[in-house]
Protein backbone atom coordinates (compact mmCIF):
# COMPACT_ATOMS: atom_id res chain seq x y z
CA UNK A 1 0.00 0.00 0.00
CA UNK A 2 2.28 2.18 0.99
CA UNK A 3 4.77 1.65 -2.17
CA UNK A 4 1.74 2.10 -4.44
CA UNK A 5 1.30 6.06 -2.86
CA UNK A 6 5.67 6.25 -3.24
CA UNK A 7 5.02 5.20 -7.20
CA UNK A 8 2.07 7.82 -7.52
CA UNK A 9 4.69 10.22 -5.53
CA UNK A 10 6.86 10.01 -8.39
CA UNK A 11 4.82 9.68 -11.15
CA UNK A 12 3.15 13.27 -10.62
CA UNK A 13 6.08 14.95 -9.03
CA UNK A 14 7.67 16.69 -11.89
CA UNK A 15 4.13 18.09 -13.50
CA UNK A 16 2.46 20.93 -12.33
CA UNK A 17 -0.75 19.26 -11.55
CA UNK A 18 -2.92 20.12 -8.49
CA UNK A 19 -2.51 16.96 -6.03
CA UNK A 20 -4.82 16.40 -3.09
CA UNK A 21 -3.86 14.11 -0.38
CA UNK A 22 -6.33 12.13 1.57
CA UNK A 23 -5.93 10.80 4.85
CA UNK A 24 -7.06 10.37 8.96
CA UNK A 25 -5.09 12.85 11.15
CA UNK A 26 -1.44 12.08 12.11
CA UNK A 27 -0.69 10.10 9.35
CA UNK A 28 2.03 12.47 7.58
CA UNK A 29 -0.13 14.31 4.76
CA UNK A 30 2.81 17.21 5.29
CA UNK A 31 5.36 14.93 4.99
CA UNK A 32 3.89 13.28 1.86
CA UNK A 33 3.69 17.04 0.53
CA UNK A 34 7.06 18.22 1.73
CA UNK A 35 8.36 14.73 -0.41
CA UNK A 36 6.03 15.58 -3.31
CA UNK A 37 8.09 19.42 -3.54
CA UNK A 38 11.55 17.51 -3.18
CA UNK A 39 11.37 15.25 -6.07
CA UNK A 40 9.64 18.17 -7.97
CA UNK A 41 11.55 20.24 -10.60
CA UNK A 42 10.60 23.01 -8.43
CA UNK A 43 12.57 21.89 -5.56
CA UNK A 44 14.93 24.66 -5.14
CA UNK A 45 12.20 27.15 -5.14
CA UNK A 46 10.17 27.41 -1.95
CA UNK A 47 7.18 25.28 -0.19
CA UNK A 48 4.76 27.42 1.45
CA UNK A 49 2.51 25.25 3.99
CA UNK A 50 -1.08 27.29 5.61
CA UNK A 51 -3.06 25.41 8.19
CA UNK A 52 -6.61 26.78 6.91
CA UNK A 53 -8.07 25.19 10.03
CA UNK A 54 -5.63 27.55 12.36
CA UNK A 55 -7.26 30.70 11.16
CA UNK A 56 -10.60 32.73 11.26
CA UNK A 57 -12.46 32.94 8.53
CA UNK A 58 -11.62 37.25 8.78
CA UNK A 59 -7.78 36.39 8.63
CA UNK A 60 -7.39 33.38 6.65
CA UNK A 61 -8.09 35.89 3.34
CA UNK A 62 -4.59 38.12 4.75
CA UNK A 63 -3.04 34.95 5.02
CA UNK A 64 -3.75 33.72 2.08
CA UNK A 65 -3.38 37.01 -0.57
CA UNK A 66 -1.56 39.38 1.63
CA UNK A 67 -2.53 42.81 2.49
CA UNK A 68 -2.26 46.37 2.06
CA UNK A 69 -1.36 49.21 4.48
CA UNK A 70 -4.33 50.03 6.08
CA UNK A 71 -6.59 47.62 3.98
CA UNK A 72 -8.21 46.87 7.94
CA UNK A 73 -7.91 48.02 11.68
CA UNK A 74 -3.77 46.61 12.77
CA UNK A 75 -2.80 46.44 8.74
CA UNK A 76 -0.04 49.14 9.89
CA UNK A 77 1.90 48.09 6.31
CA UNK A 78 1.53 45.86 3.26
CA UNK A 79 2.42 42.23 3.93
CA UNK A 80 2.77 39.47 0.96
CA UNK A 81 0.56 36.41 1.57
CA UNK A 82 1.12 32.91 1.23
CA UNK A 83 0.40 32.76 -2.40
CA UNK A 84 2.68 35.51 -3.20
CA UNK A 85 5.26 34.30 -1.15
CA UNK A 86 5.03 30.64 -3.07
CA UNK A 87 6.14 32.33 -6.16
CA UNK A 88 7.72 29.59 -8.64
CA UNK A 89 7.35 27.27 -5.70
CA UNK A 90 4.58 24.89 -4.23
CA UNK A 91 1.46 26.11 -2.36
CA UNK A 92 0.37 23.43 0.72
CA UNK A 93 -2.97 24.10 2.31
CA UNK A 94 -3.50 21.99 4.82
CA UNK A 95 -7.01 21.10 6.17
CA UNK A 96 -8.29 22.70 3.09
CA UNK A 97 -11.84 21.28 3.87
CA UNK A 98 -11.90 24.53 7.10
CA UNK A 99 -12.09 27.01 4.34
CA UNK A 100 -15.19 29.01 4.44
CA UNK A 101 -17.32 29.16 1.34
CA UNK A 102 -16.39 32.63 1.08
CA UNK A 103 -12.87 32.19 1.28
CA UNK A 104 -13.46 28.56 -1.32
CA UNK A 105 -14.88 30.65 -3.93
CA UNK A 106 -11.34 33.08 -4.00
CA UNK A 107 -9.60 30.38 -3.75
CA UNK A 108 -11.27 29.26 -6.96
CA UNK A 109 -10.68 32.14 -9.06
CA UNK A 110 -7.25 32.55 -8.08
CA UNK A 111 -6.76 28.73 -9.22
CA UNK A 112 -8.27 29.41 -12.05
CA UNK A 113 -6.58 32.86 -13.00
CA UNK A 114 -3.79 32.10 -11.08
CA UNK A 115 -3.60 36.12 -10.58
CA UNK A 116 -4.96 37.87 -6.42
CA UNK A 117 -5.38 41.06 -5.73
CA UNK A 118 -3.91 41.94 -1.42
CA UNK A 119 -6.94 43.22 0.63
CA UNK A 120 -7.22 46.51 -0.10
CA UNK A 121 -5.44 46.61 -3.02
CA UNK A 122 -5.95 47.34 -6.63
CA UNK A 123 -2.62 45.61 -8.32
CA UNK A 124 -3.22 42.25 -9.79
CA UNK A 125 -0.24 40.10 -9.10
CA UNK A 126 0.24 36.59 -11.46
CA UNK A 127 1.85 33.76 -9.43
CA UNK A 128 3.12 30.53 -10.58
CA UNK A 129 2.57 27.95 -7.88
CA UNK A 130 1.96 24.14 -7.71
CA UNK A 131 -0.90 23.87 -5.64
CA UNK A 132 -0.95 20.25 -3.10
CA UNK A 133 -4.20 20.72 -0.86
CA UNK A 134 -4.43 18.01 2.42
CA UNK A 135 -7.62 17.25 4.45
CA UNK A 136 -8.53 14.51 6.54
CA UNK A 137 -12.27 15.04 6.13
CA UNK A 138 -13.93 12.95 3.11
CA UNK A 139 -14.47 16.40 0.58
CA UNK A 140 -17.02 14.59 -1.53
CA UNK A 141 -19.31 14.09 0.97
CA UNK A 142 -18.57 17.41 2.45
CA UNK A 143 -19.71 18.95 -1.41
CA UNK A 144 -23.23 16.83 -0.57
CA UNK A 145 -23.76 18.55 2.62
CA UNK A 146 -23.40 22.17 1.00
CA UNK A 147 -20.11 22.77 2.87
CA UNK A 148 -17.82 22.43 0.11
CA UNK A 149 -18.04 24.00 -3.57
CA UNK A 150 -18.15 21.09 -6.07
CA UNK A 151 -16.14 23.09 -8.71
CA UNK A 152 -13.38 23.66 -6.08
CA UNK A 153 -13.54 19.54 -5.02
CA UNK A 154 -12.75 18.92 -8.85
CA UNK A 155 -10.34 21.73 -9.79
CA UNK A 156 -8.47 20.52 -6.22
CA UNK A 157 -9.03 16.10 -7.23
CA UNK A 158 -6.45 16.28 -10.09
CA UNK A 159 -4.36 13.80 -8.84
CA UNK A 160 -5.59 12.20 -5.36
CA UNK A 161 -2.90 10.65 -3.01
CA UNK A 162 -4.87 8.43 -0.06
CA UNK A 163 -2.34 8.04 2.75
CA UNK A 164 -3.44 4.88 4.47
CA UNK A 165 -3.90 4.54 8.22
CA UNK A 166 -1.09 3.24 10.24
CA UNK A 167 -3.39 0.07 11.08
CA UNK A 168 -3.31 -0.99 7.41
CA UNK A 169 0.67 -0.62 7.01
CA UNK A 170 1.98 -2.40 10.55
CA UNK A 171 4.38 -4.23 8.31
CA UNK A 172 6.13 -0.74 7.77
CA UNK A 173 6.48 -0.22 11.57
CA UNK A 174 9.95 -1.18 11.95
CA UNK A 175 11.31 0.99 8.80
CA UNK A 176 9.07 3.60 10.29
CA UNK A 177 10.60 2.93 14.09
CA UNK A 178 14.59 3.17 12.62
CA UNK A 179 13.85 7.18 10.10
CA UNK A 180 12.25 8.18 13.64
CA UNK A 181 14.62 7.23 16.09
CA UNK A 182 17.43 8.43 13.78
CA UNK A 183 15.77 11.95 13.69
CA UNK A 184 15.40 11.93 17.64
CA UNK A 185 18.94 10.67 17.89
CA UNK A 186 19.78 14.16 16.37
CA UNK A 187 16.74 16.12 18.56
CA UNK A 188 17.93 14.76 22.00
CA UNK A 189 21.66 13.93 21.28
CA UNK A 190 20.89 10.27 21.77
CA UNK A 191 22.82 7.25 20.08
CA UNK A 192 19.72 5.19 19.99
CA UNK A 193 20.17 1.64 18.16
CA UNK A 194 16.94 0.46 17.73
CA UNK A 195 13.77 -1.26 19.79
CA UNK A 196 13.74 -4.27 21.35
CA UNK A 197 12.26 -7.53 19.83
CA UNK A 198 9.67 -7.80 22.67
CA UNK A 199 9.06 -3.71 22.24
CA UNK A 200 8.73 -4.26 18.38
CA UNK A 201 6.03 -6.86 19.17
CA UNK A 202 4.02 -4.45 21.25
CA UNK A 203 4.39 -1.61 18.78
CA UNK A 204 2.86 -3.99 15.73
CA UNK A 205 0.15 -5.06 17.92
CA UNK A 206 -1.22 -1.99 18.36
CA UNK A 207 -3.46 -0.45 16.45
CA UNK A 208 -2.85 3.25 16.35
CA UNK A 209 -5.79 5.72 16.60
CA UNK A 210 -3.25 8.38 16.22
CA UNK A 211 -1.27 6.96 13.60
CA UNK A 212 2.61 8.25 12.79
CA UNK A 213 2.06 11.15 14.95
CA UNK A 214 1.39 8.73 17.97
CA UNK A 215 4.32 6.06 17.22
CA UNK A 216 6.68 9.47 17.34
CA UNK A 217 4.61 10.70 20.66
CA UNK A 218 5.19 7.34 21.92
CA UNK A 219 9.31 6.94 20.44
CA UNK A 220 10.11 10.33 21.97
CA UNK A 221 9.00 9.59 25.16
CA UNK A 222 10.83 6.32 25.87
CA UNK A 223 13.94 7.77 24.13
CA UNK A 224 13.77 10.66 26.90
CA UNK A 225 13.46 8.19 29.86
CA UNK A 226 15.84 5.26 28.01
CA UNK A 227 19.48 5.56 29.81
CA UNK A 228 20.78 2.13 27.16
CA UNK A 229 20.83 2.13 23.17
CA UNK A 230 17.86 0.08 22.92
CA UNK A 231 14.30 1.11 23.69
CA UNK A 232 12.47 -1.53 25.91
CA UNK A 233 8.63 0.17 25.03
CA UNK A 234 7.44 0.25 28.52
CA UNK A 235 4.11 1.88 28.58
CA UNK A 236 1.54 1.41 25.69
CA UNK A 237 -2.01 2.71 25.53
CA UNK A 238 -4.85 0.53 26.49
CA UNK A 239 -5.85 0.12 23.22
CA UNK A 240 -7.75 -3.23 23.65
CA UNK A 241 -11.74 -3.04 24.67
CA UNK A 242 -11.80 -6.52 26.22
CA UNK A 243 -9.49 -5.18 28.89
CA UNK A 244 -11.54 -2.53 29.58
CA UNK A 245 -14.53 -4.81 29.99
CA UNK A 246 -14.60 -5.06 34.27
CA UNK A 247 -18.13 -6.19 34.44
CA UNK A 248 -19.52 -6.93 31.35
CA UNK A 249 -20.96 -10.44 30.62
CA UNK A 250 -18.88 -12.48 27.58
CA UNK A 251 -21.42 -11.30 24.90
CA UNK A 252 -21.16 -7.40 26.29
CA UNK A 253 -17.48 -7.55 26.10
CA UNK A 254 -17.77 -9.44 22.27
CA UNK A 255 -19.96 -7.11 21.15
CA UNK A 256 -18.30 -3.82 22.34
CA UNK A 257 -15.03 -5.35 20.63
CA UNK A 258 -17.14 -5.89 17.29
CA UNK A 259 -18.51 -2.54 17.48
CA UNK A 260 -15.54 -0.75 18.31
CA UNK A 261 -13.54 -2.83 15.18
CA UNK A 262 -16.31 -1.61 12.79
CA UNK A 263 -16.31 1.76 13.96
CA UNK A 264 -12.49 1.79 13.56
CA UNK A 265 -12.50 0.49 9.74
CA UNK A 266 -15.91 2.78 8.81
CA UNK A 267 -18.25 -0.28 9.22
CA UNK A 268 -16.26 -2.04 6.23
CA UNK A 269 -16.88 -5.83 7.00
CA UNK A 270 -14.94 -7.64 4.16
CA UNK A 271 -11.64 -7.65 1.96
CA UNK A 272 -8.02 -7.25 3.79
CA UNK A 273 -8.67 -4.22 5.44
CA UNK A 274 -12.50 -5.88 7.11
CA UNK A 275 -13.45 -6.18 10.34
CA UNK A 276 -13.44 -9.57 9.42
CA UNK A 277 -10.05 -9.86 8.44
CA UNK A 278 -9.15 -7.94 11.49
CA UNK A 279 -10.92 -10.24 13.87
CA UNK A 280 -9.92 -13.11 12.21
CA UNK A 281 -13.27 -14.18 11.27
CA UNK A 282 -14.78 -15.29 8.00
CA UNK A 283 -16.84 -12.16 6.92
CA UNK A 284 -19.78 -14.60 7.01
CA UNK A 285 -19.69 -15.81 10.45
CA UNK A 286 -18.93 -11.85 11.64
CA UNK A 287 -22.05 -10.76 10.18
CA UNK A 288 -24.01 -13.64 11.78
CA UNK A 289 -22.40 -12.53 15.05
CA UNK A 290 -23.36 -8.94 14.28
CA UNK A 291 -27.04 -10.12 14.16
CA UNK A 292 -27.45 -12.17 17.08
CA UNK A 293 -24.99 -9.58 18.99
CA UNK A 294 -27.92 -6.67 17.75
CA UNK A 295 -24.96 -4.58 16.08
CA UNK A 296 -26.64 -2.02 13.79
CA UNK A 297 -24.98 0.99 12.09
CA UNK A 298 -26.58 3.60 13.41
CA UNK A 299 -28.07 6.53 10.46
CA UNK A 300 -25.95 9.29 11.98
CA UNK A 301 -22.42 7.61 11.61
CA UNK A 302 -20.58 8.29 8.41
Amino acid sequence: MIRHMIQQLHLVANTDSTVLICGENGTGKELVARNLHQLSHRKDKPMISVNCAAFSASLLESELFGHEKGAFTGATSRRKGRFELAHQGTLFLDEVAELSLEAQSKLLRVIQEQSFERLGGSETIQVDIRLVAASHHDLLKRVELGLFRMDLYYRLNVFPIQVPPLRARIDDIPELVSHILHSLNRKLGKKIRGVSQKGLQKLMAYTWPGNVRELQNILEREAILSQSDILHIHAMPNSNPLTQAHGQTLAEAEALHIEQTLKRLHWRISGPLGAANVLGVPASTLRSRMKKLGIKRQSTET
